[in-house]
């Protein structure tokens, strides 16, 4: 087994071990675009997530606390939205649809919340219904603990598999040593739920004394990507890396996916976090960046307006402002292409029911990808 040499800052890591993938594969800048853009709603600073409704509208949350719902060209405020904690990278963040919401109405929004005795905030999932423009019907599926100041690693995406069940993530919390190792504590972790909140019977820490009953995976530090892979059915993932080390991950029940006992990233300031780019019991990641793009969002790309796309996964940038286009084969990413170069930071992505990709930027809005 051959191994490089990690270099600091933005010096690409090409490492080769049985299961990772590095950032080794060239990233392409295609000469002319397939597609045009249309900004289809303009004037939002951090449209975090987006849901499309049946009756063709759209919400989409602001990181200010804004829920807003587009219809007929027009943005309207929805009212009766939870109180928000708003502080470094927490706000309003995900909003999801059941999947059987044109029968039972339920739309799922992660936030972060100050409830709970401590001061600060942890992120919480709470599911309620639109009626006249405003929530009604609020619950409060899940509420992380404890409350802290600290502004970084909130998560959070939300998704459901093929089966029901609702999974959810939440970041590290800033707290690296203590919360993503440790099942017993909320933070670094992904969860799984009944839509309703209740714990799944079958998860996989349920019969274990002090553990988070929810918890499905842990050892993540800020997933900010959570989506179905439409041919197998798995749950895909994807979180923050410190300075190097972003990671696409496959989640599986029960699994460690390593943080911070394993990271192919490195501290901020230069230091080293471990030598440990891989360890028994944890997962390796099907995929990594060095540098960091900071991903955001993700989206398998299915419909057939964009046949050149079948398959293919998309990821936004906020550290680079574009939105990466990776084609994978075997759950390999055989190539990389850069696309909406330097349109700014890419938050979201989504592939809607009328089969087109839409595209969260901050300080832009909402971006329609039109193939040419």
């Amino acid at each position: 087994m051959k191994y490089s040499i990690l270099l600091l800052g933005f010096t690409l890591l090409t490492m080769n071990f049985s299961c990772a993938q590095s950032t080794e594969n060239k990233i392409d800048t295609p000469k002319k675009e397939s597609f045009s853009t249309e900004l289809i709603i303009d004037e939002l600073q951090i449209p975090w997530g987006m849901a499309f409704l049946p009756d063709g509208s759209m919400l989409i949350t602001e990181k200010s606390g804004e829920l807003i719902h587009f219809k007929d060209g027009k943005k309207s405020i929805v009212s009766n939205v939870p109180d928000i904690y708003v502080r470094g990278q927490g706000g309003l963040l995900d909003i999801a649809l059941h999947p059987d919401y044109k029968n039972n109405g339920w739309i799922y929004i992660s936030y972060a919340s100050e409830e709970g005795a401590e001061k600060g905030g942890n992120t919480t999932l709470l599911r309620a219904k639109l009626q006249n423009n405003s929530l009604t019907n609020s619950e409060v599926l899940y509420k992380a603990t404890p409350n802290t100041t600290k502004g970084q690693h909130f998560g959070s995406r939300i998704v459901f598999d093929n089966d029901g069940y609702l999974y959810f993530s939440i970041g590290d919390r800033g707290d690296r040593d203590v919360n993503p190792q440790d099942i017993s504590r909320d933070g670094g972790k992904i969860y799984r739920l009944h839509d309703d909140g209740a714990i799944p019977n079958d998860n996989p820490f349920v019969s274990q004394e002090g553990a988070k009953k929810a918890i499905f995976s842990y050892g993540h530090r800020n997933p900010q990507g959570l989506i179905k892979n439409p041919v197998t059915g798995t749950i895909w993932e994807h979180e923050h890396g410190p300075q190097g080390g972003d990671e696409i991950n496959i989640i599986e029940k029960g699994k460690n996916y390593g943080w911070p006992l394993v990271t192919y990233g490195i501290n901020y300031s230069g230091t080293s976090i471990t030598d440990n780019t891989e360890l028994e019991g944890t997962e390796q990641p099907i995929y990594y960046w060095v540098p960091s793009i900071a991903p955001s969002g993700m989206a398998f790309v299915t419909s057939d307006k964009y046949p050149d796309w079948k398959n293919n996964l998309l990821i936004g940038s906020l550290k680079f402002q574009y939105l990466e286009r990776l084609v994978l084969k075997d759950n390999k990413v055989v190539k990389r292409e850069k696309l909406m170069t330097d349109i700014g930071r890419v938050r979201d992505v989504r592939q809607a029911p009328d089969g087109y990709i839409y595209v969260a930027v901050e300080g832009k809005g909402i971006f329609k990808l039109i193939p040419n």
